[in-house]
This record gives structure tokens, sequence and C-alpha cells, in this order.
């Protein structure tokens, strides 16, 4: 495979590097971190953001999916190429109300917006590249418990995340249960099925059969594997969206051109958009790790281990999900013991609407936290 010419796609990485602007993200330097895999990482660092005062029983968790990072609220601007993925829900007077709760969120472990991932420097000052270890979400959780001893936080009112963040509030409910009172799982599942390792699979082999893949050390070359990154990302995003809203929005549509389906021109977009700002290193890290998800591992099970869960749980999912279809979310609300039932949220977009329907989902977040202490 070779590399698309196109003219928005950068030449190697979207990446943040050392030395590119920073924006509003602070950095917690962890020290070493033992892996499942019996690796280790010498100086793990992960890049974080925070919204509100924190009083020291109002902090909460908000866990980003695959592609996202800790830039939840903001504008785009130097160091951010988007705004905050979730601004219409957190923020001041908001269902995450910002003025009441201390709101965290972190770059995920293996991520490529200044988190230690394969595009970080390695101790010797190289790019870690293909020397950087497979990771699994207990990992990624793991770093995360890290962040939060460093910032004093030793209970979070609420862990939150959908899809892949969904994945680490899990974990953090099952292995700390101590350490969370209320939890809100979205769009997400106890352990990754064999449609979503095909899916995912399938996505890694368009990066690594890129010919500027380079076995994953191309980080110093003069091109990278970003149009195997934005191929992964069409099929990724078809998978995101439902076949009602493409038939809906596209049908047999044609672009001005009269060959290129408006579908398909779509989907590149979509791909290009990523490719900006991304790195095709972590989304082979982060994809596995989704991989290696399954909750009831070294657990008895599934069932045994979501009963460790002692968190009032909100469990909810899309009617449109197909990547993530509703009988996975009732697995969750059956069976771990603080939810009472499984909330539906409505939507012509597929997996996509955790993100996208604010106002059901934001209603769901706010009638879990409850009314926390006003910050001063």
């Amino acid at each position: 495979m070779t590399r698309p010419i196109h003219p928005d796609l950068p030449p190697v990485s979207g990446a943040w590097r050392e030395g590119d602007p920073v924006g509003s993200r602070r950095f917690a330097r962890l020290g070493p971190l033992g892996l499942e895999s019996g690796d280790k990482l010498d100086d793990v660092v992960l890049a974080y953001e925070t919204w509100g005062t924190f009083t020291g029983s109002n902090a909460v968790l908000v866990l980003h999916a695959l592609t996202g990072d800790s830039h939840v609220v903001g504008e785009a601007g130097p160091g951010h190429v988007s705004p905050g993925w979730w601004g219409d829900v957190v923020g001041p007077g908001g269902d995450i109300d910002t003025d009441r709760f201390f709101v965290v969120a972190a770059n995920i472990l293996g991520g490529c917006q200044g988190s230690t991932g394969p595009a970080s420097p390695a101790p010797d000052g190289a790019a870690y590249g293909s020397r950087f270890p497979d990771l699994t979400v207990r990992d990624q959780v793991a770093a995360e418990v890290a962040l939060a001893d460093r910032l004093g936080i030793e209970r979070w009112h609420a862990v939150i995340g959908g899809s892949a963040g969904g994945m680490r509030a899990l974990e953090w409910a099952v292995e700390h249960p101590g350490r969370v009172e209320r939890l809100f799982l979205l769009a997400t599942s106890a352990w990754a099925s064999a449609e979503q390792v095909a899916l995912s699979t399938t996505q890694q082999a368009a990066i690594t059969h890129d010919a500027a893949y380079a076995d994953g050390d191309y980080y110093e070359n003069a091109v990278g594997p970003v149009g195997g990154l934005e191929v992964a990302r069409r099929i990724a995003h078809i998978s995101y969206r439902s076949e009602h809203e493409l038939a809906e929005r596209f049908g047999r549509e044609r672009e001005p051109d009269g060959v290129t389906f408006s579908v398909a021109s779509y989907l590149e977009h979509h791909g290009v958009k990523l490719a900006q700002r991304f790195d095709a290193g972590s989304y082979l890290v982060l994809t596995r790790a989704m991989d290696s998800h399954d909750v009831g591992r070294g657990r008895g099970g599934v069932e045994s281990a979501l009963r460790r869960i002692t968190a009032r749980t909100v469990v909810a999912g899309i009617d449109s999900d197909r990547l993530y279809p509703l009988s996975q979310q009732q697995t969750l609300a059956e069976l771990i013991p603080g939810a009472k039932r499984l909330d539906v949220v409505n939507s012509l977009h597929g997996h996509d609407g955790f993100l996208v329907e604010h106002e059901q989902v934001g209603a769901l977040a706010s009638a879990l936290l409850g009314r926390g202490p006003r910050s001063t």
C-alpha cells in the first residue's frame, strides 16, 4: 500500500510532540510503570486537564474514547487541533457542572496528545516506535490510578466513560471499588466481542500494510503511515454511524464530478481529519489494548468481576449502535449490583450518539451526579 496523495495529510504523524504548543495541558510525571505483560515503562507521563476546584470530595474523572484526548472542554487553538469533544456536557452550569465538580481528563496511556506513547521519546531520546510495549486496558487504568494519587484524589465522586473510555471506567470500578462512588458506563461492554476484534484488526492491517509503516520506526522518516491511518479511520467510521443515517444522508448521491459517491467523500473527509491530529502507532497500541478487554479475565469470569462493583451505576446504550449493541449494555445492567436498569439513548447516529446526543446523555450524567458541593 502506498500513501495516498492528499494535500491535507501530515507527512509523518499528527501526534503532539515535545516542543509543540502546550495549550491547556498539564503533565504528570509518574515514574516507572509495570505492565501486565511483564514489560515496564521507565518514565510514564500523562497529559491531563482539569476544570473547577477540588474540595476533597467532588472529583469527577471523564475518560475519553479511542481517538479522544484530554481536551474535553475548550476551543481549538495552539496545542489543540480540535475543540473540546464534550463541551456541551461539561462546563460551568452544565450537566457535569464545573462550578460544582472538579473534572479531570487525561490523555490515555499509549495515546499521542501528550501522554507516553509510541511517538514519545524513549530513555535514549529517540521515539519509542516499535519498542513501545503492548498495553492492556488494565495497564492504562494503572497509569490513571497513579495520576489520581499524584493529584491527591482518594475517591472519585464519579467515573464516566463512553466506548473505550467505558472500558476503563469499568476497570476502575472493578479493580478499585472503594475509589469509585458513582459510575457512568456509556456505549461500552464487559468484553471485546469477536466482531469488534475483527473490525479492529482489519484497521490495524490497513496501517501495518502501508509501505511507510517501517515496522513502526517511521518517526524520523520523510513520510509515515498516514495513508494507512486514514483508511483505518474510514473503516472505523462506518461502524460508528448507523446504516439508516448513511442511507438517509447520502443514498446513492455522487459528488459534482459525477463519479465519486458522496458517502465515499464523507469517509475520506473523516479519515483525513483524524490523520491530521493522530498517530498511526498510537492507533495500533490503543486498538490492541481494546482488543484485550475482558473484565472477567483472571477474576473468575464476567459475572464474578462485575459483582465487585459497589458504585451507584448508570448503564446506557445507543439504540442504533451496531458496534456496541444494546445487548452488551444489557449484560452490564443486569450483572452490576448498583445498576437498576438499562437507559437507552435514542439516536440516528449509531455508536457516535454518545458524543452527539448531548441532551439525553447529559441528563443521565446529571441525574447520576446529583448536587455535589459547589466549588469556591
